[in-house]
């Protein structure tokens, strides 16, 4: 028989720093799961990807076990790293503050291909030069 879910949460945490300090155990920790568990197996699984800011979708069965997957990090966040960039814009459009080629914007378009809503890969660049348009930086190429 097929477990229940009693709860699906959704966080975004850095990779290999979980701890049981908010947002992570006040969420957890109100459904009845291990943190401590979730804490270690997040950070086993994410090593090496130190930086990065992850969502993560925890499942949590009626039994407080609990299921989680990794999806990519979000285009912002990869855009910023790619033009070495602390934070973006505060007026986009009238200031740009970066530059990010066109091979750059490809690699990250393939990056988030599982998490984006269309299997174009053309239209994953558009995505992802849209968000770069709205942070104030220009793709060249």
């Amino acid at each position: 028989m097929a477990k229940v879910i009693k709860a699906q949460i959704k966080l975004h945490v850095p990779a290999a720093q979980a701890n049981p300090a908010p947002p992570v155990g006040p969420a957890l920790g109100q459904h009845g799961v291990n943190i401590m568990q979730f804490c270690k197996q997040f950070n086993d699984q994410t090593k090496g990807r130190d930086g990065l800011i992850l969502p993560v979708v925890i499942s949590v069965y009626e039994d407080r076990t609990f299921t989680f997957i990794i999806k990519s990090p979000p285009s912002s966040i990869l855009l910023k790293r790619a033009a070495n960039l602390a934070k973006a814009s505060g007026i986009a459009g009238k200031e740009t503050i970066g530059k990010v080629t066109r091979k750059q914007a490809e690699e990250i378009a393939k990056q988030k291909m599982q998490d984006i809503n269309t299997s174009d890969m053309e239209a994953a660049l558009k995505i992802i030069e849209g968000t770069a348009r709205s942070m104030g930086i220009v793709i060249e190429g």
